[in-house]
C-alpha cells in the first residue's frame, strides 16, 4: 500500500502540473524568447524543407533532443509516416524487413527483437530483452507487451548497437523509438484507415485532433484489427490457434504555455486482444503433412489486456535549458491456455507414461517508472543532458498443468506460482563539444543498480516451497565515447559504447542466480548526402565484445538462464535512400559474422544428457559455433515510381520490395529443431493518390507464396515445442480517408 501511495502522489503531481500549464503561462510570456532555444528541431517525425523533388530530412530523439538523423552519430533506421505506409509496415514484426542486421522472432505471449545477434532468444519468468522499446519515451520493460500499441504511428527509430547512457539497462542490442503524431493545435483533423484482405482480414485505424484552444488540444486514435488464422485446426472448430482480434484506443492531451516555454502530454492507451493461441505446427506430424494443418482437442487462447497511463513535461527553465520529467503506470495482463501435446491423440494420465496433457498461465505486471532530464535545448557548440531513471514493478506469475486431461483445464497437477518484484536506479549524463566546426566530441556515463527479488511459492509441485526467496542485486557503469567529423550534411563518426542487462533469480529453488550481460562495441560509420539531397548513404562497420551472455532453456523441464561463455562478432551496414523526382529507391544490408569465443558448458532445452569434460546435465558449445538469432545476412530493397495524374495532387504509384534473412540457431545447439532456414519475402503494392485527402490501394504480401519458417518452438514441461510458419501469400484492398 505504501508504493502504491507514493506512486499515485508522483504521478498526481506530474499530471496536475500538466493541466495546470495554461494558468502558468501568462507568467511566462515576458520570459518566452530567452527561453525557447533559437535553433531547436521541429518535433521528432516532422519533415525539413528538401530540394525539389528530392529527399526530406528526418528528425529523431535518439539522444533526448530533436536532432537531424544525418547529424546523430548512431546506427540507425528511421522512418517516417509516410515510409511507414509505403513500405507496408503494419506490425513490429514488419521492422526486420526493413532494417538491416535485424531478426524478430514471435511466440505466444513474446516478441523477441535481436539486433547484430544480441536481445533475447526465449522467455523466462525473470529474463528481460536486450533490445529496449520505447512508445513516446516509455519504457516497455518485457517482450510480452511490445506490439499491441502499433498504430498511428509518427516514427520508428531503429538504433543498432548498445545504447548505455541514456536508454540503460536492456540495451545490450539496441534500441526501437516508436512515436505516436502529437497533438495540433492550430485545426480540426482526422483520417480513418481500413484495409479488407484475404483470410477475412479487417483492419480499421482511425484518429481525431480537437484543439480546444491555443493552448489545449488532444488527439484520439483507435485500432480495430482482426483475421481468421492461417493455419486450420481439423480436430476443434471452435479452436483455431494463429487467429487475430484486438481492440486498442489512445489518448493524448497535450497542454502549452503561451510562448511554448512549458509543454505537457498526458496520454492513456488501452489495449485487449483475443486470439485461439499460436498455431504450431508439431514436428514429424503424421496425420497431415501440409504445413497450415494442425490438430489439437484442447480449447487454447491468448487473452492480454491493460493500460498505459503517463505524464511527461518539458520546462525552459532558463536560456537554454530545458527541464523534462516523465512518470508513467502500466498495468498488463495476460492468460493463455495451450495443447501441450499438440495433438488431438495424445492421451491422459494414467499410466504416467502418457504424454496428453493441458496448460495454463496468467502473468500480470504491474509497473511504475519516472525519469528527469535536465539538458540543453538547441543546438550549441556545447550540448549536454543529464538525468536519472527508477523503475519499480512487481510480476506476478501462475502456472498450471492438467496432466489428466487433454481438452480442457480441471484440476492441476503441476503449479508454479512466483512474484518478481524488481527495482532500476540509474543516473546518466552525456556531453557533446564542438572542438571546432568540424570536429565533436562525446562522452556519456550511465550508474545502473538494479535488484529482483524472487519470490518462488510453488515450483512445479502441489505443494508450496519453503524458504523460496531468491535476490539477485546487480551494479554497472556503462556509456560511450566518440569523435564526429562533420562537413557540410555529412559526418564520419568513430564510438565505443557498452551496454548492459541485468542479472536475475531462476526458478528452481537451489540453482544459482545468473548474472549481469555486457557487450562492448566499436563502430566507425558514415552518414552522406549527395547530388542535392536526393541521394543518401549511410553506412558503418563494428567489432562486438559480448560477455556473459544470458540464454534461457530448460533443465529438468523448468526453464533456467544461465551465463554462458563470451561472443565476439563483427559486421558491417549500409542504407542507401534516392529520391529523384517520381523515382523512389531504398536499399539496405547487413552482414554479420557472430560466434561463441571459448568454449562452455550449458544447458540443452532438446537433448538431456552430459557431453564430456562437462559438469552433470550439461552440453558442450565449441569455440566459433554460431550465436542464437544472428543471420548472417539480413537484406532488403524497394522501389516505386509516382505518376502524376492531371493535376490537383492525383497520381498513381506502384511499388515492390523485398526482404532476405539468412538461416539463424534458435539456441547454441544446431538441429532440426533449432535451425530457421533463410528466407526471400517479396511484396507489391499500387496506390491511387486521389487530391491530398483520398488513398485507394492494393497490395499483395509474399507474393511469390514462399513457405518458410518463421520461429522454432522448443519443447517444455507445459507444452511441446514446433514450427511456427511464415504468413503465405495474402492480399487486399486499403482506403485511407483524411479530413
Amino acid at each position: 500500500m505504501r508504493k502504491i501511495a507514493m506512486r499515485s502522489m508522483m504521478f498526481a503531481g506530474a499530471a496536475g502540473l500538466a493541466l495546470a500549464f495554461p494558468a502558468i503561462a501568462s507568467a511566462q510570456d515576458a520570459a518566452a524568447q530567452d527561453k525557447v532555444g533559437s535553433a531547436s528541431q521541429p518535433p521528432a517525425g516532422m519533415e525539413q524543407e528538401s530540394s525539389e523533388g528530392g529527399l526530406t530530412e528526418i528528425v529523431v530523439t535518439a539522444e533526448r533532443r530533436n536532432q537531424s538523423l544525418q547529424q546523430v552519430p548512431i546506427s540507425a533506421t528511421v522512418l517516417d509516416a509516410t515510409e511507414i505506409s509505403r513500405k507496408g509496415v503494419n506490425s513490429v514484426a514488419d521492422v526486420q524487413q526493413i532494417a538491416p542486421s535485424v531478426a524478430i522472432n514471435t511466440f505466444n505471449r513474446s516478441t523477441f527483437i535481436n539486433i547484430r545477434g544480441v536481445g533475447i532468444a526465449q522467455s523466462a519468468p525473470t529474463s528481460n530483452p536486450g533490445v529496449a522499446y520505447y512508445i513516446d519515451g516509455q519504457l516497455i520493460p518485457h517482450e510480452q507487451f511490445i506490439g499491441q500499441s502499433f498504430y498511428d504511428i509518427g516514427t520508428i527509430e531503429v538504433l543498432r548497437g548498445p545504447q548505455g547512457t541514456l536508454t540503460g539497462q536492456n540495451s545490450t542490442g539496441g534500441a526501437i523509438y516508436v512515436r505516436t503524431p502529437e497533438p495540433e493545435y492550430d485545426n480540426i483533423s482526422g483520417y480513418l484507415d481500413g484495409s479488407y484482405g484475404s483470410f477475412k482480414a479487417l483492419k480499421v485505424v482511425g484518429a481525431l485532433n480537437v484543439p480546444f484552444s491555443d493552448n489545449i488540444a488532444v488527439r484520439v486514435a483507435g485500432v480495430r484489427d482482426r483475421r481468421d488464422s492461417f493455419t486450420t485446426n481439423i480436430a476443434r472448430a471452435d479452436s483455431q490457434p494463429g487467429d487475430l482480434d484486438l481492440w486498442a484506443g489512445r489518448v493524448n492531451l497535450a497542454v502549452r504555455s503561451s510562448d511554448e516555454a512549458i509543454r505537457g502530454n498526458i496520454r492513456f492507451d488501452y489495449f485487449k486482444s483475443k486470439s485461439d493461441n499460436n498455431a504450431v505446427k508439431r514436428r514429424n506430424d503424421t496425420v497431415s503433412t501440409d504445413p497450415f494443418t494442425i490438430e489439437e482437442d484442447a480449447r487454447s487462447f491468448q487473452n492480454q489486456d491493460g493500460f498505459r497511463l503517463s505524464g511527461e513535461t518539458k520546462i525552459a527553465v532558463a536560456s537554454g535549458v530545458d527541464f523534462r520529467t516523465l512518470v508513467a503506470y502500466q498495468k498488463l495482463n495476460t492468460y493463455d491456455q495451450t495443447d501441450g501435446d499438440r495433438t488431438a491423440t495424445a492421451l491422459p494420465r494414467p499410466p504416467a507414461g502418457n504424454v496428453g496433457r493441458i496448460s495454463y498461465a496468467s502473468t500480470k505486471f504491474d509497473t511504475f517508472m519516472a525519469e528527469a532530464n535536465l539538458l540543453s535545448s538547441g543546438q550549441h557548440q556545447f550540448n549536454w543532458v543529464v538525468g536519472a531513471f527508477y523503475l519499480d514493478e512487481t510480476v506476478k506469475l501462475l502456472q498450471l498443468r492438467d496432466n489428466n486431461h487433454t481438452t480442457e483445464l480441471v484440476s492441476s497437477t503441476s503449479t508454479t506460482r512466483t512474484k518478481a518484484d524488481n527495482t532500476t536506479k540509474s543516473v546518466f549524463g552525456q556531453v557533446n563539444l564542438f572542438l571546432s566546426d568540424a570536429f565533436e566530441v562525446v562522452a556519456g556515463a550511465r550508474y545502473s543498480d538494479d535488484q529482483q527479488v524472487y519470490d518462488r511459492f510453488m515450483v512445479a509441485n502441489a505443494v508450496p516451497v519453503t524458504g523460496a526467496i531468491g535476490v539477485q542485486h546487480s551494479t554497472k557503469v556503462t556509456g560511450k565515447v566518440g569523435l564526429n567529423y562533420h562537413f557540410g550534411r555529412n559526418l564520419l563518426y568513430v564510438t565505443a559504447s557498452q551496454g548492459y542487462k541485468a542479472g536475475g533469480v531462476n526458478l528452481t529453488v537451489g540453482t544459482p542466480n545468473f548474472g549481469p550481460e555486457t557487450n562492448r562495441v566499436y563502430e566507425a560509420g558514415f552518414k552522406t548526402q549527395w547530388l542535392d539531397n536526393r541521394l543518401r548513404v549511410n553506412g558503418d562497420v563494428y567489432y562486438s565484445d559480448y560477455q556473459d551472455i544470458q540464454l534461457s532453456s530448460l533443465l529438468g523441464s523448468l526453464p533456467i538462464t544461465q551465463n554462458a561463455a563470451a561472443g565476439r562478432s563483427y559486421g558491417a551496414e549500409l542504407e542507401i535512400t534516392g529520391q529523384f523526382g517520381g523515382l523512389g529507391f531504398n536499399a539496405g544490408a547487413g552482414y554479420l559474422h557472430a560466434r561463441f569465443h571459448g568454449n562452455s558448458c550449458i544447458t540443452d532445452t532438446n537433448a538431456a544428457g552430459t557431453d564430456p569434460g562437462c559438469p552433470t546435465n550439461l552440453r558442450f558449445v565449441p569455440d566459433g559455433r554460431v550465436l542464437p538469432f544472428s543471420p548472417e545476412w539480413t537484406l532488403n530493397a524497394g522501389v516505386q515510381y509516382e505518376v502524376v495524374l492531371g493535376g490537383s495532387g492525383n497520381s498513381i504509384t506502384p511499388r515492390v520490395q523485398w526482404s532476405h534473412l539468412s538461416e539463424q540457431v534458435a539456441t547454441p545447439f544446431p538441429t532440426f529443431n533449432t535451425i530457421v532456414p533463410g528466407r526471400d519475402v517479396f511484396d507489391a503494392r499500387v496506390t491511387l493518390q486521389i487530391a491530398e485527402n483520398y488513398k485507394l490501394e492494393g497490395f499483395v504480401n509474399n507474393f511469390t507464396d514462399k513457405l518458410y519458417i518463421a520461429s522454432q518452438i522448443q519443447s517444455s514441461s507445459s507444452a511441446d515445442g514446433g514450427i511456427i510458419y511464415g504468413a503465405p501469400r495474402t492480399y487486399g484492398v486499403r482506403a485511407v480517408v483524411k479530413f
